[in-house]
């Protein structure tokens, strides 16, 4: 059972405990710490994830002290960052062993997730703005730290200068809402009465900024380059990266929600997370590279989320984050593990197969047309049904339709069903814990969603027929596009690491 205590208690006791894991990554930076020393640091580090998940289920987590906003969402997501960099630092203390910059690995990664999760607690926003760009420093640090390596170097460098703008785009948002408002407080900046304020060109204006700030860290199209370049990162890096800061958009997004309400900014983030479906999904499926097909997954799943804080789902977005954190992290840490033998097909008879291809197909188009039928009028409602429809009768086809034998197909259909009742457990969950600290903004047009509905449904057709003319000029063409977008530029692309060299003469 956990103890009730009070917002200053927790944010103190928080707040003491994080500040003694960064001293403890200052001290193993020296030399004469011993390298088993690690283990203790990794002990320190399980403390703060704790105390944010007291908090998570205290009686009193909602309030705001000096410049802190405590609600179920900011302290969701700080336990979930620190989490999750507790386990990847854990996985690292082997896995970076005999690195030189080993030491240096780890006072980063706690450096920059402690600054993610001081980002989100953050109600002032120019701590909001520093933590961030902290974040993203670290980030490109991380992605730099064997700087002898050319590969690495060139790759921070793209990182660093979209970063750079990134920064700034929101930097100015800020600004310009303070200007307009007279307040620095987000949750005060954000009433009704100080939006209020704002002119529809200049409401819009700081939209698009946000936008813009959101989309580069996510790697949206056509900022996606510094993702593909960065996966010459270590292991640990990229699973950090992709676990915990790439989905920080949709947390982003998530406060400013009040500010959206349907304009152009929302369409804008629509088409481009819809286009960032297409790209992402079409590089993943065509790279032979491991880490670059989990980079076109996370281009193409954080479009998902960004179309559905564009439709003001922000709770499905927060669900997707987490849960996608999760999934891409396990990933990237068994990346080692992806070689698998060949294995001779088994066969499969086609007559029963088609017949549960089309079944599957059936079952997706009903259960898509039921949910959307819910609530006909909700934009995000349409397009959620499109995805539901499309993943049941994929997963049906994969798991059930090309199952081996009766029991395959048994065991197929066991794992959707229980696939299906953990997410809608999982759903009712964080709907519970968020639906009264996170708003609903306004949606966009319906035309905006049909639009975006459209090029999901091109981009499907475009599979299938790729799928059926391999042999064309045309699928050809596609291909080779599709192999060109996801890789990175000659700079950062190196056949044998040069620089270690010198530690073999």
């Amino acid at each position: 059972m956990f103890v009730s205590l009070s917002l200053s208690s927790l944010l103190t006791l928080f707040f003491m405990i994080l500040l003694a894991s960064l001293l403890s990554g200052l001290l193993f930076l020296h030399p004469r710490v011993p390298m088993s020393y690690v283990r203790i640091h990794i002990g320190i580090l399980a403390l703060p994830p704790l105390v944010s998940l007291l908090a998570l289920f205290n009686n009193h987590v909602n309030g705001n002290v000096g410049p802190w906003h405590l609600d179920t969402l900011a302290w969701l997501i700080v336990f979930f960052v620190l989490a999750i960099g507790l386990i990847i630092q854990r996985f690292a203390a082997r896995y970076l062993m005999g690195d030189r910059s080993y030491r240096k690995y780890f006072m980063l990664f706690t450096f920059t997730t402690g600054a993610a999760s001081i980002a989100w607690l953050s109600d002032d926003l120019r701590l909001m703005i520093l933590s961030w760009g902290a974040t993203l420093a670290g980030l490109t640090l991380l992605i730099r730290l064997n700087r002898g390596w050319k590969a690495a170097s060139e790759a921070s460098k793209v990182s660093g200068r979209l970063f750079s703008l990134s920064w700034f785009s929101l930097l100015l948002a800020v600004i310009w809402l303070f200007q307009v408002t007279g307040q620095w407080q987000l949750s005060t900046a954000l009433t009704n009465e100080n939006i209020a304020q704002l002119e529809g060109w200049e409401r819009t204006g700081i939209n698009l900024l946000i936008v813009l700030a959101v989309i580069i860290p996510a790697a949206q199209w056509p900022f996606q380059r510094w993702l593909i370049e960065s996966a010459v990162a270590p292991t640990p890096v990229s699973a950090i990266m992709h676990a915990g800061l790439v989905n920080a958009g949709g947390i982003m997004l998530a406060r400013f929600s009040p500010l959206f309400n349907g304009d152009i900014a929302s369409i804008v983030l629509l088409i481009l997370a819809s286009i960032s479906v297409l790209i992402g999904t079409g590089i993943s499926l065509v790279q032979v590279d491991y880490k670059r097909q989990l980079v076109g997954s996370t281009i193409a799943q954080m479009g998902f989320m960004l179309i559905q804080c564009a439709l003001g789902a922000y709770i499905a977005a927060i669900i997707h984050l987490i849960l996608h954190g999760l999934f891409k992290a396990t990933l990237f840490l068994q990346a080692g593990s992806a070689v698998r033998r060949f294995e001779a097909p088994a066969r499969v008879n086609e007559r029963s197969s088609y017949f549960l291809i089309m079944a599957g197909r059936t079952l997706g188009i009903v259960v898509g047309a039921a949910f959307w039928l819910m609530a006909p009028s909700e934009g995000y409602r349409l397009i959620s049904a499109f995805i539901l429809g499309w993943s049941l009768s994929v997963s049906w086809t994969q798991l059930v339709a090309f199952g081996e034998g009766r029991m395959g197909r048994m065991a197929g259909l066991s794992i959707l069903g229980g696939a299906a009742i953990v997410y809608f457990s999982i759903h009712h969950l964080f709907y519970k814990w968020l639906h009264t600290t996170v708003i609903q903004s306004v949606q966009p047009p319906m035309p905006a969603v049909i639009i975006v509905v459209c090029l999901l449904l091109f981009g499907s057709a475009i599979g299938t027929w790729a799928a059926r003319n391999r042999s064309s000029s045309a699928f050809a063409v596609l291909y080779l596009w599709l192999v060109r977008l996801g890789e990175a530029k000659p700079k950062s692309v190196e056949s044998h690491p040069n620089y270690l060299k010198q530690y073999l003469s």
